[in-house]
């Protein structure tokens, strides 16, 4: 097997290090970065920094490549529009790749009903303007949301996240009328409950809100992630999913699926909605759209969608035409190479080494994953399950050096998540996952046989 990984230098190396110095004399602190280097050149699951040092990638520039670096196909549909037009703004003068997206998305997305798509151009104003339908459509004003949910960084969509640090704090006042509820997390469940027990519980509580909180008739939409991203990777059973989507209908509430990271296949299916056979009434998308063009989206039902009257929603450059014809030929390549049905294969491949993991490191308190999006949590102790945020960061940085890049997430930081691209080769991915394991060999404790 040829190794992709070189490590020509530290990381970073003497291009990058001079590069860090004018990034931080001109740029803020606060976007955070994950490698201290800078990219020069990407290619399907492949990175290769300004000192000629070539990682693998198990970042996906947080989920937003499943289609991989640069695909060929994306590359020349792009090359190809910017010779016609760049952005004549869809509110002054139409464009077709726009129609026929939304046409595309109207097709794919859950359920056989009528429905209508706009584009934006991030997750966060997918996710602004899904709550705006949402209140124009219905006239109420509360919205749910879920405890270690992520929806974004503008204010509405930081109101509705569900972690103070970093996101949150002390960037307050918030959104008024938004409320956040338990949300399943079956490895923390409180002793003596059940898996059922937790579903059966957090199923309570969103039917006792609207005694004890708010009113259904003041309820415009509850916003649910189908697994929890930002939050570790934690999947919620169908009996959740479906019960929260059974009370929406109930109650004349909509249902809003934020697919921002779980869309395009990254779960093995093309949504992550189809796990649960649930249709929502409105869906976010981003990230994976388009091959990392910004570009986001909201899909849902026609009457909700044209609640809005003309000039309520858009923006100057919300669906850029470069963006329209990237998604065009992603989701091509998603159906010609069964993209999802690939995740399936990685998912499999990285959970056996997970769970290898597992048994053999006590510091691996959980492993868990659905398609390829996997995870494991650190902890200090497998009994206490208290968090080991300081050597999880270890770890990736440990990882970065060795040429692998991964992330953490979770509430409490200490959950290394994978999100390679699916078109990542099983010779790179088992590397990536070799030099994971060397990471781990170096800083965990072997488990005592009982």
């Amino acid at each position: 097997m040829k190794k992709q990984v070189q490590v020509k230098s530290n990381i970073p190396g003497p291009k990058g290090a001079s590069l860090l110095q004018r990034r931080d004399l001109h740029i803020p602190k606060g976007p955070f970065n994950t490698a201290p280097t800078f990219a020069k050149k990407g290619e399907g699951a492949i990175l290769t920094d300004v000192d000629g040092n070539r990682f693998i990638d198990f970042a996906g520039a947080i989920g937003s490549l499943n289609a991989g670096h640069c695909p060929k196909e994306v590359v020349e549909a792009v090359k190809a529009q910017l010779d016609a037009y760049i952005h004549p703004c869809f509110h002054v003068m139409m464009y077709e790749p726009y129609v026929e997206l939304a046409e595309k998305l109207n097709e794919i997305t859950p359920g056989d009903h009528y429905k209508k798509t706009f584009f934006l151009n991030s997750g966060a104003e997918a996710v602004e303007n899904a709550v705006k339908l949402a209140r124009k459509y219905t006239g109420r004003k509360a919205v749910i949301s879920f405890e270690r949910g992520f929806h974004g960084r503008t204010y509405m969509a930081m109101s509705l996240t569900s972690k103070v640090k970093p996101y949150k704090y002390e960037f307050g006042p918030f959104v008024g009328e938004t409320y956040k509820l338990p949300y399943p997390y079956y490895y923390r469940k409180p002793e003596g409950m059940t898996d059922e027990d937790v579903d059966r519980e957090c199923l309570r509580r969103l039917e006792t809100f609207f005694l004890s909180d708010v009113s259904y008739e003041e309820t415009a939409a509850v916003i649910l992630e189908p697994i929890q991203g930002e939050g570790g990777f934690v999947a919620p059973s169908r009996k959740f999913v479906k019960g929260v989507k059974e009370i929406c209908e109930k109650y004349g509430i909509v249902f809003i699926a934020d697919e921002v990271q779980t869309g395009f296949g990254r779960t093995g299916e093309l949504f992550a909605c189809d796990h649960y056979d649930i249709v929502p009434d409105l869906m976010t998308m981003s990230k994976s759209i388009a091959a990392g063009f910004p570009i986001s989206a909201v899909t849902g039902r026609a009457e909700i969608m044209d609640s809005a009257g003309i000039g309520e929603i858009g923006g100057t450059y919300g669906g850029s035409p470069l963006g329209c014809v990237a998604a065009l030929e992603v989701i091509r390549l998603m159906e010609r190479d069964q993209l999802p049905n690939r995740a399936k294969e990685i998912g499999k491949t990285v959970m056996g080494y997970f769970q290898k993991w597992h048994e053999k490191y006590e510091e691996i308190g959980d492993v868990r994953g659905v398609g390829a999006m996997n995870a494991f949590e650190i902890v200090t102790d497998r009994e206490t399950k208290e968090a080991n945020k300081e050597l999880t960061q270890k770890m990736i940085q440990s990882c970065i050096q060795k040429g692998l890049l991964i992330m953490g997430s979770g509430l409490y930081g200490n959950v290394i998540r994978t999100l390679s691209p699916l078109v990542i080769s099983e010779e790179e991915l088992h590397e990536g996952l070799l030099i994971l394991e060397g990471v781990l060999e170096d800083m965990c404790t072997y488990r005592q046989k009982e």
